[in-house]
């Protein structure tokens, strides 16, 4: 039977019985109405949420928005019919989204399965790797985030090491391209990531036991601070793999269909991974994730006995909303309208930062911005104590701009809204969050 309680009594129940997944819960209870996000003290919250999304009705993984009426059409639909199957059994749906997916993707990359979160697609994707090269070493970048399992964790350096005893064997860390705080730099003080990554290899090498598997990556480093790769990055850690033996795996998990202004953020570098990940974007919220492989890689692993058998692998009713989601991208053309309205988010950021000197650096690409918040320029310190201040004023005036949700390396605010977002809609967002810098001190106005 449902009881109708207040915020404060369902905030109290939740931290009586919700176990902590290491992020405090918000004390403001979301619920949702056929318009608007709502608290459930019944005020209005508006969607934009500048710390996963900005937009009317959205957050991260909700790619074309919550609610979207052909995905509730497409899950009311599956939940009556076919929602779950045995899973060496097939359905329509699986088969078409691979089809589909495997369609507007490279030669190359060919085949699919379909799990449930990015992690296990990353778990998936190394698991492949080191059946494939018959070699157990991975390699991944300082600020990463690849998920929660054992070997997806032991692949990621930004958090989530500590306090668990060894990581998996055979892992190994390459500087993030971070071209704001690093070190390496040319005589005329421009970002020099090229020595940056030579240098992280040779310490690679001298750490490796000659079992270097894979390197994964992400095409922008979200969970680091909103990292964008310096042109030609990706097409140089490609030639370091090729060189050692190496797949290149490529975790696409919120850079995917079309949020960063290509279908797939690796076709801005011009390079086709060894193996593809996908997960949030591609669900639109449900969770449903992919791995994308070569014929040659699928051939050589089945004929080695590959196992990765799951509860939910290939199961109908997400795949079916993949569908729709990639579906409605691709028809409405919103793989344009990223590129265009990331266009005005950039040019608006970039002007508030030139009114408040608080904000470091602007970076990202297409609708998948960062703002660093910092308590200086020149030393570049993230002040977080002043960005969960402004994160705490725009909640209040109705727009949820939270920090990276691991905020100890950067003071990044992730601004990730929703392909289908109006004008109208980001021009709110944006007069929000420069109403929240004017109302907080410490926010240093230049004017």
């Amino acid at each position: 039977m449902s009881v109708t309680m207040d915020n404060a009594s369902l905030y109290a129940l939740g931290q009586k019985h919700l176990l902590s997944f290491g992020k405090n819960i918000v004390p403001d209870i979301i619920t949702l109405e056929a318009s608007a996000d709502s608290k459930s003290d019944g005020s209005e919250h508006l969607g934009h949420t500048f710390s996963h999304s900005t937009g009317r009705k959205s957050q991260m993984s909700s790619l074309i928005g919550h609610g979207h009426p052909e995905v509730v059409a497409t899950v009311a639909n599956h939940i009556e019919n076919l929602d779950h199957l045995f899973n060496n059994m097939v359905s329509p749906p699986v088969i078409h989204l691979a089809a589909r997916l495997t369609a507007v993707l490279p030669e190359g990359l060919d085949k699919c399965i379909f799990l449930s979160t990015g992690g296990e697609s990353n778990e998936c994707a190394i698991k492949l790797a080191k059946m494939y090269t018959g070699k157990f070493e991975i390699v991944g970048l300082g600020a990463s985030w690849h998920g929660m399992t054992s070997g997806a964790a032991g692949a990621q350096y930004h958090a989530g090491r500590k306090g668990y005893g060894p990581v998996m064997p055979g892992m190994h860390m390459l500087p993030s391209p971070d071209a704001y705080r690093s070190i390496f730099r040319n005589q005329d003080g421009s970002y020099d990531w090229k020595t940056e990554l030579d240098y992280g290899w040779s310490l690679v090498d001298k750490a490796s036991v000659d079992s270097l598997a894979a390197v994964i990556m992400e095409p922008l480093l979200s969970s680091g601070g909103m990292i964008t790769l310096p042109s030609g990055y990706m097409k140089a850690m490609k030639e370091h793999c090729q060189k050692r033996g190496m797949l290149l795996i490529v975790d696409e998990a919120q850079t995917g269909i079309g949020r960063c202004g290509d279908l797939f953020a690796f076709q801005h570098e011009g390079v086709v991974p060894d193996i593809l990940t996908l997960s949030k974007t591609l669900g639109n919220g449900i969770p449903l994730s992919a791995v994308v492989v070569s014929n040659e890689i699928a051939k050589v692993v089945s004929e080695r006995g590959f196992l990765f058998s799951t509860t939910h692998v290939n199961d109908p009713l997400p795949a079916a909303v993949g569908l729709k989601v990639l579906e409605v991208v691709l028809r409405d053309n919103l793989v344009d309208r990223a590129r265009a309205a990331g266009q005005r988010l950039s040019d608006g950021l970039y002007r508030l930062m030139a009114k408040y000197e608080c904000i470091g650096v602007v970076r990202g690409r297409g609708l998948m911005m960062g703002v660093e918040i910092v308590k200086d320029r020149k030393t570049k310190i993230a002040d977080i104590e002043l960005g969960n201040r402004l994160s705490n004023i725009m909640m209040n005036l109705g727009l949820s701009a939270m920090m990276t949700s691991r905020s100890e390396l950067s003071g990044c605010i992730r601004i990730t809204p929703p392909l289908t977002i109006t004008d109208e809609e980001l021009a709110e967002g944006l007069a929000i969050f420069e109403e929240a810098l004017r109302m907080t001190e410490g926010s240093k106005p230049l004017y």
